[in-house]
Protein backbone atom coordinates (compact mmCIF):
# COMPACT_ATOMS: atom_id res chain seq x y z
CA UNK A 1 0.00 0.00 0.00
CA UNK A 2 0.83 3.70 -0.41
CA UNK A 3 1.38 5.16 2.83
CA UNK A 4 2.02 8.71 4.18
CA UNK A 5 3.00 9.31 7.40
CA UNK A 6 2.94 13.27 8.30
CA UNK A 7 5.46 14.08 11.13
CA UNK A 8 8.96 12.37 11.72
CA UNK A 9 9.20 12.73 15.35
CA UNK A 10 9.30 9.56 17.39
CA UNK A 11 5.82 7.94 16.67
CA UNK A 12 5.84 8.85 13.20
CA UNK A 13 9.26 7.22 12.09
CA UNK A 14 8.80 4.61 14.07
CA UNK A 15 5.60 3.59 12.70
CA UNK A 16 6.54 4.77 9.38
CA UNK A 17 9.26 2.54 9.13
CA UNK A 18 7.65 -0.50 10.66
CA UNK A 19 5.50 0.08 8.15
CA UNK A 20 7.57 0.32 5.57
CA UNK A 21 9.78 -2.94 6.98
CA UNK A 22 5.81 -5.07 6.21
CA UNK A 23 6.64 -4.30 2.29
CA UNK A 24 4.27 -0.93 1.99
CA UNK A 25 5.81 2.07 0.26
CA UNK A 26 5.74 4.59 3.17
CA UNK A 27 7.28 8.14 2.86
CA UNK A 28 7.65 10.31 6.60
CA UNK A 29 6.93 13.72 6.02
CA UNK A 30 7.83 17.15 8.08
CA UNK A 31 8.68 20.40 8.02
CA UNK A 32 11.95 20.43 9.32
CA UNK A 33 14.55 20.69 6.70
CA UNK A 34 17.17 20.06 8.94
CA UNK A 35 15.38 16.45 10.34
CA UNK A 36 14.49 15.55 6.70
CA UNK A 37 18.15 16.30 5.43
CA UNK A 38 19.65 14.21 8.30
CA UNK A 39 17.54 11.51 7.65
CA UNK A 40 18.09 11.45 4.06
CA UNK A 41 21.79 10.90 5.29
CA UNK A 42 20.87 8.11 7.17
CA UNK A 43 21.21 10.18 10.60
CA UNK A 44 18.84 9.58 13.36
CA UNK A 45 17.54 12.35 15.33
CA UNK A 46 15.97 10.14 18.43
CA UNK A 47 18.02 7.10 20.52
CA UNK A 48 15.61 3.41 19.38
CA UNK A 49 17.24 0.44 19.79
CA UNK A 50 17.39 -0.81 16.31
CA UNK A 51 15.73 1.95 14.36
CA UNK A 52 19.01 3.41 12.72
CA UNK A 53 19.47 -0.53 10.92
CA UNK A 54 15.79 -0.70 10.12
CA UNK A 55 15.51 2.95 8.42
CA UNK A 56 18.94 1.94 5.93
CA UNK A 57 17.76 -1.37 5.35
CA UNK A 58 14.16 0.33 4.09
CA UNK A 59 15.56 3.00 2.23
CA UNK A 60 18.18 0.93 0.90
CA UNK A 61 15.06 -1.60 -0.55
CA UNK A 62 13.26 1.44 -1.51
CA UNK A 63 10.33 1.53 0.58
CA UNK A 64 11.23 4.27 2.62
CA UNK A 65 11.68 7.95 2.12
CA UNK A 66 11.60 11.45 3.55
CA UNK A 67 9.75 14.82 2.23
CA UNK A 68 9.26 18.32 3.28
CA UNK A 69 5.94 18.59 1.38
CA UNK A 70 3.15 16.71 1.93
CA UNK A 71 1.72 17.56 -1.56
CA UNK A 72 2.42 14.63 -3.63
CA UNK A 73 2.85 11.75 -1.25
CA UNK A 74 -0.68 12.78 0.38
CA UNK A 75 -2.17 12.96 -3.36
CA UNK A 76 -0.53 9.49 -3.95
CA UNK A 77 -1.37 7.82 -0.70
CA UNK A 78 -4.34 5.65 -0.03
CA UNK A 79 -3.44 5.60 4.12
CA UNK A 80 -2.22 9.08 5.84
CA UNK A 81 -1.42 8.45 8.95
CA UNK A 82 -1.32 11.93 11.12
CA UNK A 83 1.75 11.84 13.79
CA UNK A 84 2.50 15.44 15.02
CA UNK A 85 3.16 16.47 18.83
CA UNK A 86 -0.28 17.07 21.02
CA UNK A 87 1.62 18.57 23.94
CA UNK A 88 0.00 19.69 27.10
CA UNK A 89 -1.27 23.39 26.27
CA UNK A 90 0.67 26.07 27.95
CA UNK A 91 -1.27 27.61 30.98
CA UNK A 92 -4.46 24.77 31.34
CA UNK A 93 -2.98 21.38 30.79
CA UNK A 94 -5.23 20.40 27.82
CA UNK A 95 -3.47 18.92 24.66
CA UNK A 96 -2.24 21.21 22.10
CA UNK A 97 -3.88 20.16 18.96
CA UNK A 98 -3.14 22.83 16.77
CA UNK A 99 -0.52 20.55 14.74
CA UNK A 100 -3.09 18.25 14.12
CA UNK A 101 -5.83 20.42 12.62
CA UNK A 102 -3.28 22.20 10.68
CA UNK A 103 -2.09 19.20 9.15
CA UNK A 104 -5.92 17.60 8.37
CA UNK A 105 -6.08 21.30 6.61
CA UNK A 106 -3.21 20.87 4.42
CA UNK A 107 -4.34 17.07 3.99
CA UNK A 108 -7.44 17.91 2.87
CA UNK A 109 -6.05 20.05 0.13
CA UNK A 110 -3.93 17.33 -1.21
CA UNK A 111 -6.02 14.15 -1.17
CA UNK A 112 -6.96 12.67 -4.43
CA UNK A 113 -9.40 9.94 -4.55
CA UNK A 114 -10.52 7.68 -1.59
CA UNK A 115 -8.25 8.41 1.16
CA UNK A 116 -8.20 7.12 4.87
CA UNK A 117 -6.89 9.49 7.12
CA UNK A 118 -5.70 8.29 10.48
CA UNK A 119 -4.88 10.35 13.53
CA UNK A 120 -1.86 8.31 15.32
CA UNK A 121 -1.00 11.07 17.49
CA UNK A 122 -2.86 11.04 21.07
CA UNK A 123 -5.50 13.04 20.91
CA UNK A 124 -9.11 13.65 23.18
CA UNK A 125 -11.93 12.62 22.55
CA UNK A 126 -14.18 14.04 19.73
CA UNK A 127 -10.84 14.87 17.61
CA UNK A 128 -11.34 12.71 15.24
CA UNK A 129 -14.52 14.12 14.26
CA UNK A 130 -13.36 17.84 14.29
CA UNK A 131 -10.80 16.50 11.87
CA UNK A 132 -13.33 14.78 9.77
CA UNK A 133 -15.12 18.41 10.28
CA UNK A 134 -12.04 20.41 8.75
CA UNK A 135 -11.66 18.48 5.64
CA UNK A 136 -15.20 18.29 5.04
CA UNK A 137 -15.13 22.16 5.36
CA UNK A 138 -11.68 22.94 3.67
CA UNK A 139 -12.46 20.32 0.76
CA UNK A 140 -16.34 19.78 0.19
CA UNK A 141 -15.14 17.30 -2.53
CA UNK A 142 -12.74 15.47 -0.44
CA UNK A 143 -13.36 11.43 -0.24
CA UNK A 144 -11.65 10.65 3.41
CA UNK A 145 -12.39 8.37 6.35
CA UNK A 146 -11.36 9.37 9.39
CA UNK A 147 -9.92 6.88 11.55
CA UNK A 148 -8.11 6.78 15.39
CA UNK A 149 -5.49 4.32 15.72
CA UNK A 150 -3.87 5.32 18.63
CA UNK A 151 -0.27 4.02 19.24
CA UNK A 152 1.02 2.18 22.15
CA UNK A 153 4.91 2.62 21.95
CA UNK A 154 7.32 1.78 24.50
CA UNK A 155 10.34 3.91 24.22
CA UNK A 156 13.30 1.83 24.59
CA UNK A 157 11.17 -1.21 23.18
CA UNK A 158 8.64 0.42 20.00
CA UNK A 159 10.29 -1.37 17.15
CA UNK A 160 9.37 -5.07 19.09
CA UNK A 161 5.96 -3.17 20.47
CA UNK A 162 5.03 -2.67 16.83
CA UNK A 163 5.60 -5.62 15.55
CA UNK A 164 4.53 -7.41 18.57
CA UNK A 165 1.44 -5.74 20.00
CA UNK A 166 -1.06 -6.87 22.20
CA UNK A 167 -3.81 -5.53 20.46
CA UNK A 168 -4.67 -2.52 17.44
CA UNK A 169 -7.11 -0.59 18.00
CA UNK A 170 -8.89 1.13 15.35
CA UNK A 171 -12.22 3.47 16.18
CA UNK A 172 -14.21 4.13 12.66
CA UNK A 173 -17.34 5.73 11.72
CA UNK A 174 -16.73 4.92 7.65
CA UNK A 175 -17.22 1.01 7.15
CA UNK A 176 -15.11 1.75 3.99
CA UNK A 177 -11.63 2.37 6.31
CA UNK A 178 -12.23 -1.25 7.70
CA UNK A 179 -10.96 -2.96 4.50
CA UNK A 180 -8.19 -0.70 4.07
CA UNK A 181 -6.42 -0.13 7.67
CA UNK A 182 -7.57 -4.31 8.23
CA UNK A 183 -4.57 -4.69 4.85
CA UNK A 184 -2.59 -2.19 6.06
CA UNK A 185 -1.46 -4.17 9.56
CA UNK A 186 -2.27 -7.38 7.34
CA UNK A 187 1.69 -8.73 7.99
CA UNK A 188 0.90 -8.69 11.73
CA UNK A 189 -1.53 -11.85 11.20
CA UNK A 190 1.02 -14.15 11.83
CA UNK A 191 2.13 -13.25 14.73
CA UNK A 192 -2.16 -13.19 15.67
CA UNK A 193 -2.17 -10.17 16.84
CA UNK A 194 -5.75 -8.88 18.17
CA UNK A 195 -7.43 -6.13 15.66
CA UNK A 196 -9.89 -4.08 17.86
CA UNK A 197 -12.57 -2.24 15.49
CA UNK A 198 -14.67 0.38 17.90
CA UNK A 199 -16.30 3.63 17.46
CA UNK A 200 -13.90 6.52 16.93
CA UNK A 201 -14.48 8.39 19.99
CA UNK A 202 -13.63 4.79 22.46
CA UNK A 203 -10.40 4.62 20.77
CA UNK A 204 -9.65 7.64 20.90
CA UNK A 205 -10.11 7.41 24.93
CA UNK A 206 -8.87 3.86 25.22
CA UNK A 207 -4.89 5.19 24.74
CA UNK A 208 -5.71 7.96 27.75
CA UNK A 209 -7.52 4.99 29.60
CA UNK A 210 -4.59 3.05 29.26
CA UNK A 211 -1.85 5.30 30.35
CA UNK A 212 -3.34 6.77 33.33
CA UNK A 213 -4.31 3.34 34.81
CA UNK A 214 -0.57 2.52 34.00
CA UNK A 215 0.32 5.65 36.03
CA UNK A 216 -1.96 5.35 38.26
CA UNK A 217 -0.18 1.58 39.11
CA UNK A 218 3.09 3.15 39.50
CA UNK A 219 1.51 5.73 41.70
CA UNK A 220 0.09 3.29 43.85
CA UNK A 221 2.99 0.71 44.07
CA UNK A 222 5.59 4.07 45.49
CA UNK A 223 2.68 4.86 48.33
CA UNK A 224 2.49 1.23 48.49
CA UNK A 225 6.87 1.65 49.55
CA UNK A 226 6.43 4.81 51.83
CA UNK A 227 4.21 2.59 54.02
CA UNK A 228 6.45 -0.36 54.04
CA UNK A 229 9.75 2.14 55.53
CA UNK A 230 8.02 2.79 58.30
CA UNK A 231 6.45 -0.08 58.83
CA UNK A 232 9.91 -2.40 58.33
CA UNK A 233 8.24 -4.23 54.77
CA UNK A 234 9.55 -4.93 52.11
CA UNK A 235 8.07 -3.43 49.05
CA UNK A 236 9.49 -6.07 46.96
CA UNK A 237 8.23 -8.57 48.02
CA UNK A 238 4.65 -7.18 48.60
CA UNK A 239 4.79 -6.64 44.67
CA UNK A 240 5.52 -9.55 43.63
CA UNK A 241 2.73 -11.01 45.99
CA UNK A 242 0.54 -8.86 44.45
CA UNK A 243 1.48 -9.20 40.97
CA UNK A 244 0.85 -13.11 41.48
CA UNK A 245 -2.53 -12.51 41.19
CA UNK A 246 -3.29 -12.74 37.69
CA UNK A 247 -6.26 -10.02 38.21
CA UNK A 248 -3.59 -7.58 39.07
CA UNK A 249 -0.08 -9.03 37.28
CA UNK A 250 3.33 -8.11 38.08
CA UNK A 251 4.15 -5.47 35.49
CA UNK A 252 4.32 -1.55 36.61
CA UNK A 253 4.83 -2.59 40.39
CA UNK A 254 7.91 -1.73 40.30
CA UNK A 255 8.93 1.14 43.35
CA UNK A 256 11.02 4.23 41.92
CA UNK A 257 11.37 8.00 42.50
CA UNK A 258 8.11 8.28 40.17
CA UNK A 259 6.41 8.21 36.30
CA UNK A 260 8.18 10.74 33.41
CA UNK A 261 8.29 10.88 29.79
CA UNK A 262 6.72 12.04 26.79
CA UNK A 263 3.48 10.42 27.47
CA UNK A 264 1.75 9.59 31.11
CA UNK A 265 2.96 13.34 32.82
CA UNK A 266 0.85 14.54 29.33
CA UNK A 267 -1.93 11.96 29.01
CA UNK A 268 -2.80 11.92 32.43
CA UNK A 269 -3.00 15.81 33.30
CA UNK A 270 -5.01 15.57 29.64
CA UNK A 271 -7.61 13.38 30.70
CA UNK A 272 -8.07 15.10 33.99
CA UNK A 273 -8.98 17.97 31.84
CA UNK A 274 -11.42 15.98 29.28
CA UNK A 275 -13.37 14.82 32.61
CA UNK A 276 -13.59 18.60 33.72
CA UNK A 277 -14.74 19.13 30.01
CA UNK A 278 -17.27 16.22 30.14
CA UNK A 279 -18.64 17.39 33.48
CA UNK A 280 -16.92 13.81 34.26
CA UNK A 281 -14.02 14.13 37.09
CA UNK A 282 -11.59 11.92 37.11
CA UNK A 283 -10.42 12.05 40.49
CA UNK A 284 -7.92 9.42 40.85
CA UNK A 285 -6.34 10.44 38.09
CA UNK A 286 -6.06 13.88 39.66
CA UNK A 287 -4.85 12.13 42.39
CA UNK A 288 -2.17 10.24 41.00
CA UNK A 289 -0.90 13.67 38.91
CA UNK A 290 -0.32 15.34 42.30
CA UNK A 291 1.00 12.32 44.12
CA UNK A 292 3.68 11.71 41.18
CA UNK A 293 4.57 14.92 41.01
CA UNK A 294 5.01 15.60 45.18
CA UNK A 295 7.00 12.10 45.11
CA UNK A 296 9.86 13.43 42.53
CA UNK A 297 10.60 16.48 44.75
CA UNK A 298 10.50 13.96 47.82
CA UNK A 299 13.75 12.20 46.18
CA UNK A 300 15.45 15.12 46.58
CA UNK A 301 15.00 15.20 50.57
CA UNK A 302 15.30 11.32 50.58
CA UNK A 303 19.15 12.03 48.79
CA UNK A 304 19.69 14.70 51.23
CA UNK A 305 18.78 12.75 54.36
CA UNK A 306 20.83 10.09 53.12
CA UNK A 307 23.67 12.69 53.19
CA UNK A 308 23.09 13.33 57.00
CA UNK A 309 20.51 16.17 55.87
CA UNK A 310 23.02 18.67 54.71
CA UNK A 311 24.40 18.72 50.82
CA UNK A 312 25.59 22.37 50.81
CA UNK A 313 29.53 21.95 49.56
CA UNK A 314 28.82 18.38 48.54
CA UNK A 315 29.33 16.43 45.47
CA UNK A 316 26.41 13.96 44.19
CA UNK A 317 27.16 11.72 41.71
CA UNK A 318 24.27 11.07 39.71
CA UNK A 319 24.00 7.70 37.74
CA UNK A 320 21.54 8.16 34.95
CA UNK A 321 19.78 10.68 33.33
CA UNK A 322 16.76 9.88 30.95
CA UNK A 323 13.00 9.17 32.36
CA UNK A 324 13.87 4.87 31.78
CA UNK A 325 16.52 3.17 30.28
CA UNK A 326 17.07 3.27 26.34
CA UNK A 327 15.69 6.09 25.50
CA UNK A 328 17.50 9.44 25.40
CA UNK A 329 14.31 11.43 26.58
CA UNK A 330 14.52 13.89 29.25
CA UNK A 331 10.52 14.71 29.05
CA UNK A 332 9.65 14.93 32.43
CA UNK A 333 12.63 12.81 34.01
CA UNK A 334 12.58 12.45 37.88
CA UNK A 335 16.46 13.10 37.47
CA UNK A 336 15.09 16.91 36.67
CA UNK A 337 13.43 17.49 40.15
CA UNK A 338 15.41 15.80 41.78
CA UNK A 339 19.07 17.53 40.25
CA UNK A 340 17.13 20.83 41.07
CA UNK A 341 16.05 19.56 44.77
CA UNK A 342 20.24 19.31 45.06
CA UNK A 343 21.41 22.02 43.60
CA UNK A 344 19.01 24.53 45.67
CA UNK A 345 20.01 23.29 48.63
CA UNK A 346 23.94 24.09 47.81
CA UNK A 347 25.29 20.77 45.99
CA UNK A 348 27.75 19.68 43.09
CA UNK A 349 26.00 17.22 40.82
CA UNK A 350 28.28 15.80 38.52
CA UNK A 351 26.06 13.24 35.90
CA UNK A 352 26.35 10.75 33.61
CA UNK A 353 23.57 8.81 31.49
CA UNK A 354 24.54 6.43 28.46
CA UNK A 355 22.32 8.53 25.80
CA UNK A 356 20.63 11.37 27.54
CA UNK A 357 23.16 14.14 28.21
CA UNK A 358 23.26 16.12 25.41
CA UNK A 359 19.34 16.25 26.35
CA UNK A 360 20.16 17.43 29.96
CA UNK A 361 22.34 19.84 28.90
CA UNK A 362 19.97 22.11 27.42
CA UNK A 363 17.53 21.49 30.50
CA UNK A 364 19.13 21.12 33.73
CA UNK A 365 21.48 24.46 34.86
CA UNK A 366 24.53 24.34 36.66
CA UNK A 367 25.47 20.13 36.62
CA UNK A 368 28.88 19.01 35.54
CA UNK A 369 28.77 15.93 33.09
CA UNK A 370 31.64 13.12 33.75
CA UNK A 371 32.23 10.03 31.41
CA UNK A 372 31.13 7.27 33.13
CA UNK A 373 29.84 5.88 36.45
CA UNK A 374 33.50 5.90 38.04
CA UNK A 375 33.62 9.25 36.45
CA UNK A 376 31.26 10.19 38.39
CA UNK A 377 32.13 8.44 41.23
CA UNK A 378 35.75 10.62 41.72
CA UNK A 379 35.31 12.56 45.41
CA UNK A 380 31.28 12.04 45.65
CA UNK A 381 30.59 12.33 48.84
CA UNK A 382 27.18 9.95 47.63
CA UNK A 383 25.97 8.69 44.33
CA UNK A 384 22.61 8.14 43.74
CA UNK A 385 20.81 5.84 41.21
CA UNK A 386 17.91 7.12 39.24
CA UNK A 387 17.66 5.27 35.88
CA UNK A 388 18.18 1.91 35.51
CA UNK A 389 20.52 1.04 32.70
CA UNK A 390 21.93 -2.35 32.90
CA UNK A 391 25.59 -0.83 32.81
CA UNK A 392 24.73 0.26 36.07
CA UNK A 393 23.51 -3.28 37.25
CA UNK A 394 26.94 -4.64 38.20
CA UNK A 395 29.30 -1.84 38.70
CA UNK A 396 32.63 -2.63 40.98
CA UNK A 397 31.73 -1.34 43.92
CA UNK A 398 35.17 -1.71 45.37
CA UNK A 399 36.33 0.56 42.63
CA UNK A 400 33.39 3.17 43.26
CA UNK A 401 33.80 3.10 47.35
CA UNK A 402 37.90 3.93 46.06
CA UNK A 403 36.69 6.63 44.11
CA UNK A 404 34.74 8.05 46.32
CA UNK A 405 35.29 10.83 49.64
CA UNK A 406 32.05 9.11 51.17
CA UNK A 407 30.69 5.82 50.57
CA UNK A 408 26.97 6.93 50.28
CA UNK A 409 24.61 5.14 47.81
CA UNK A 410 21.36 5.82 47.09
CA UNK A 411 19.51 3.20 45.10
CA UNK A 412 16.54 4.64 43.54
CA UNK A 413 15.42 1.39 41.11
CA UNK A 414 16.74 -0.92 43.84
CA UNK A 415 18.83 -2.55 41.42
CA UNK A 416 21.15 -3.46 44.51
CA UNK A 417 20.47 -5.88 47.31
CA UNK A 418 21.19 -3.91 50.36
CA UNK A 419 24.22 -6.86 52.21
CA UNK A 420 25.82 -6.80 48.48
CA UNK A 421 26.28 -3.30 48.54
CA UNK A 422 26.96 -2.46 52.51
CA UNK A 423 29.66 -5.57 52.77
CA UNK A 424 31.66 -3.03 50.44
CA UNK A 425 31.79 -0.50 53.25
CA UNK A 426 28.82 1.73 51.56
CA UNK A 427 25.79 3.40 53.41
CA UNK A 428 22.94 1.72 51.37
CA UNK A 429 19.50 3.62 51.21
CA UNK A 430 16.97 2.35 48.84
CA UNK A 431 13.27 2.35 48.22
CA UNK A 432 10.39 1.21 50.64
CA UNK A 433 12.80 -1.78 51.63
CA UNK A 434 14.57 -2.56 54.95
CA UNK A 435 17.95 -3.28 55.83
CA UNK A 436 18.84 -6.97 53.95
CA UNK A 437 16.01 -6.27 51.43
CA UNK A 438 15.69 -8.56 48.51
CA UNK A 439 17.30 -7.77 45.24
CA UNK A 440 16.04 -5.86 42.30
CA UNK A 441 14.28 -7.33 39.20
CA UNK A 442 14.32 -5.97 36.27
CA UNK A 443 12.21 -3.12 36.27
CA UNK A 444 9.44 -2.69 33.61
CA UNK A 445 9.41 -0.10 31.41
CA UNK A 446 7.34 3.12 32.12
CA UNK A 447 5.29 3.43 28.67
Amino acid sequence: MRIAIVGAGYVGLVTGVCLADFGHDVVCIDKDPRKIEALQRGEIPIYEPGLAELVKTNVSAGRLSFAEDLRDPVAAAEVVFIAVGTPSRRGDGHADLSYVYAVAREVADAVDGFTVVVTKSTVPVGTGDEVAHIIASTNPDADVAVVSNPEFLREGAAIDDFKRPDRIVIGLEDERARAVMTEVYRPLYLNQAPLMFTGRRTAELIKYAANAFLAMKITFINEIADLCEAAGADVQQVARGMGLDNRIGGKFLNAGPGYGGSCFPKDTLALVKIGQDFESPMRLVETTVAINDQRKRAMSRKVIAACGGDVRGKTIGVLGLTFKPNTDDMREAPSIDIIQGLLDRGARVVAYDPQGMHAAHELIDKVEFGASAYDVAVDADALVLITEWNEFRSLDLERLKSAMKSAVLVDLRNVYRHDEVTKHGFDYTSIGRPAGGIAGGVAEAAE
